[in-house]
């Protein structure tokens, strides 16, 4: 079955249409002021789950046969428990597991501000590994594995190599 994607602009059908007026720096366009921030800053959005597995899931990759990745996984690994006790975060793995090719950890998210505290820290101290970031979704009339193989792989987000997953297993 071929997965459908529901159109961005649901619920901006009648806005009015964008000014073509630029910003102050002369490259960016001047937006539509809101009356608030958008409720995706406070919630994560349908139909990412908001319950006990969190909206994200973070896997952090490491090659076993590399003694420098190794070793910087497990410094990362307990660094992020110190730092981000709030996470959630698993056991640090020394083989693959599931559809995942390499050894790795795993840290969960829970909420917009933790996403962007953690990514975008991530994205600086992730060093020599490499990461994949995929949404928890829940949806109705979608089997639980259909859900978790596009959120494997159409909805993945990745930070580094790009590392192919056993996709079998859903």
């Amino acid at each position: 079955m071929g997965y459908t994607y529901p159109s961005p602009l649901a619920g901006y059908e009648n806005a009015p249409p964008l000014p073509d007026e630029k910003a102050e720096d002369g490259k960016s366009f001047v937006n539509p002021k809101n009356d608030s921030l958008s409720k995706a800053y406070e919630q994560f959005p349908d139909p990412l789950d908001k319950g006990r597995r969190g909206g994200f899931d973070v896997h952090i990759y490491y090659l076993p046969n590399n003694e420098q990745q190794a070793k910087y996984g497990k410094e990362l690994w307990e660094r992020i428990r110190r730092e981000f006790p709030e996470l959630r975060i698993y056991r640090f793995w020394d083989r693959p597991v599931g559809p995942h090719p390499v050894p790795m950890f795993e840290v969960n998210i829970f909420n917009p501000a933790q996403f962007g505290a953690f990514i975008g820290w991530l994205a600086i101290y992730r060093g020599p590994l490499s990461v994949l970031i995929h949404p928890n979704t829940v949806e109705e009339g979608v089997e639980p594995l259909e859900a978790d193989k596009r959120n494997h792989t159409e909805r993945a987000i990745w930070m580094g190599e790009r590392f192919p997953l056993n996709s079998d297993l859903f």
